[in-house]
């Protein structure tokens, strides 16, 4: 794993940057779980990755995770989640986007602290979500 390297105090840090950190560090995880699950072509596995990275699919898990969420972790998903950003998905509802952003801020943080074991439980837990609302 690598190790970050981060010299604002989280607490400081914007919704966007960890959302932003979250999201490429998700992505990296949805990519390698894809890759393992459905080794194919790069055009078949990218259309696996979209059911995982999508707004509306991050939105069903988070909703799915919230309840296990620690107080602290809450305070930073929390924080996404009701930040301002400058823009919004074309393919998901407003209240999807800001669930999913609340969601990568939550993992920009995790990443960022490096609580890469309770960062990975939520990011399994998140596709185990995911898959069940896939099925069928």
């Amino acid at each position: 794993m690598i190790i970050p390297f981060f010299t604002v105090d989280l607490r400081e840090a914007s919704a966007s940057v960890l959302a932003y950190i979250g999201d490429s560090v998700y992505e990296l995880y949805v990519r390698c779980h894809v890759a393992e699950k459905f080794s194919t072509s790069s055009g078949k596995m990218h259309k696996h990755t979209i059911k995982y990275s999508s707004a509306t699919s991050q939105a069903v898990a988070m909703r799915a995770l919230e309840k296990e969420l620690t107080e602290e972790e809450d305070k930073y998903y929390r924080r996404g989640r009701n930040s301002n950003p400058n823009s919004m998905s074309k393919n998901a509802a407003p209240a999807d986007y800001m669930e999913a952003t609340g969601f990568e801020s939550l993992l920009g943080y995790l990443f960022l602290d490096n609580q890469n074991a309770r960062m990975e439980y939520i990011i399994s837990k998140a596709f185990e979500y995911i898959d069940s609302q896939n099925k069928g």
